[in-house]
């Protein structure tokens, strides 16, 4: 089983995030989940794999020819592989994971996150996608996608699809617990 953590090239404000970052690559080695992830040494994306490393456990990285540089590829890695294309980084990742885990990032993160839980909602697979919400980062973001279900736009059935949880033991826990919504049509009232 392997998990990818979606999350940022860079460490961020606070030093909780890197802390919950070392924490979920050290639960994933433990608990025998090999880690996928965008392949980079810095930020957020080098501290999990590094943890990850640390505990012996399997990881993966995939990143895009013209980021190797930018994002500083991590060249410690068993298993980095180097795809041409953003699209062609997500399908590979999305293909080598049985769920999803999106830590604190930027755009790119949310980028991730959004696109695999939408095909989750469409029916292109059924694998758990959670948001790690460290020290109520994903707050916000949480409260806009809720008001998107009372406006209409998005199924409470999706919605619950997100997992959203405070740390990375629970995280996990739900992870492991996550049984998915059946088939529904995205379409409201065209079931």
């Amino acid at each position: 089983m392997r998990y990818c953590v979606f999350c940022g090239s860079r460490s961020g404000a606070r030093t909780a995030y890197t802390a919950v970052a070392e924490e979920l690559g050290r639960l994933l080695a433990h608990s025998g989940i090999g880690l996928v992830y965008g392949g980079a040494s810095v930020g957020l994306m080098g501290a999990v794999a590094n943890a990850a490393l640390a505990a012996g456990g399997e990881v993966i990285g995939v990143i895009p020819r013209d980021l190797v540089r930018r994002e500083v590829a991590h060249n410690s890695l068993g298993d980095l592989r180097v795809v041409d294309t953003m699209h062609q980084r997500k399908a590979l990742m999305a293909e080598l994971s049985d769920g999803f885990i999106a830590m604190p990032g930027g755009v790119g993160t949310l980028d991730e996150t959004f696109e695999i839980w939408t095909w989750a909602q469409l029916g292109h697979h059924s694998k758990p996608c959670a948001l790690l919400n460290v020290e109520g980062y994903y707050d916000k973001l949480n409260g806009f996608l809720d008001s998107i279900v009372e406006e209409g736009f998005l199924r409470s059935e999706h919605r619950a699809g997100l997992i959203c949880q405070p740390t990375a033991q629970k995280v996990l826990e739900a992870m492991q617990a996550y049984r998915p919504t059946p088939a529904l049509s995205k379409w409201q009232g065209r079931e």
